[in-house]
């Protein structure tokens, strides 16, 4: 599905190199999980992926389901089946949460959404996920708490629907209930047919989940791919065997 070929990118118009020779395939149905300690580069590798301005790919390339997204906009690469929720989720005044969805769907799938079926779904995920039923016709993460901002990433990943879901610390801040939301809405949404990437600094979220392969990236690379006890490892000893 997503295969990282030898990639070196760096802050845009400066000498500054962030990502160093990273190479990561994700097949379908499958759960990876990208640990480091601050300034590996973790966030940078998922803005890189959906090619956010502020950075340049000098080498290497990107390919989602064979098409190389080197070259995309940001929009282009969300239509092929990429989501990504923000480490600080964005506040949109002015647009409910309900305008925002309807919007985003109908421009990845292109076709008109039947309304009757849009509420139903978003009152379905919103049971789910334990979100107050008043918030769909709230403004975009406007006065919600840290814990509101990323439930509402998850309600916006299950009615999207991607076919790879990048979630750029979406358990930072977050108390031990809210975890627990976000990380029955990863089961909630995980099938055979997609995949989810977690970028996190602890295992705290993937606790209860099916994860495939931990990745450990220090200094731009990953030094090391193992199973879920690796992540129990890095809880335990930390990354100083990792780093130079």
């Amino acid at each position: 599905m997503l295969v990282i070929k030898d990639l070196y990118a760096k802050v845009k118009d400066s000498d500054k190199e962030i990502i160093k020779g990273l190479n990561l395939e994700i097949k379908e149905n499958e759960i990876h999980v990208i640990m480091g300690p601050n300034g590996a580069g973790k966030s940078t590798l998922s803005n890189i992926i959906f090619n956010n301005p502020k950075y340049e790919i000098t080498n290497g390339d990107i390919l989602f389901e064979g098409t190389k997204l080197n070259d995309l906009k940001p929009n282009e690469i969300a239509k092929k089946g990429i989501f990504m929720s923000f480490q600080i989720p964005e506040v949109i005044p002015g647009i409910t949460n309900a305008e925002f969805l309807k919007s985003a769907k109908t421009s990845i799938t292109g076709e008109k959404v039947n309304l009757f079926e849009f509420a139903n779904e978003l009152d379905d995920n919103m049971s789910k996920l334990n979100i107050n039923k008043d918030y769909i016709n709230r403004e975009v993460n406007v006065g919600f708490s840290g814990g509101e901002k990323k439930k509402n990433e998850i309600l916006q990943m299950l009615t999207l629907n991607p076919k790879l879901a990048i979630l750029d610390e979406t358990d930072s801040g977050l108390d031990v209930d809210a975890i627990k939301t976000v990380s029955e809405g990863i089961k909630l949404f995980k099938n055979e047919h997609n995949s989810v990437l977690i970028i996190t600094h602890n295992n705290k979220i993937i606790k209860d989940l099916d994860v495939d392969y931990v990745h450990i990236l220090v200094d731009g690379k990953i030094v090391k791919t193992g199973n879920k006890d690796l992540a129990k490892e890095i809880e335990e000893k930390g990354y100083k065997e990792y780093e130079n």
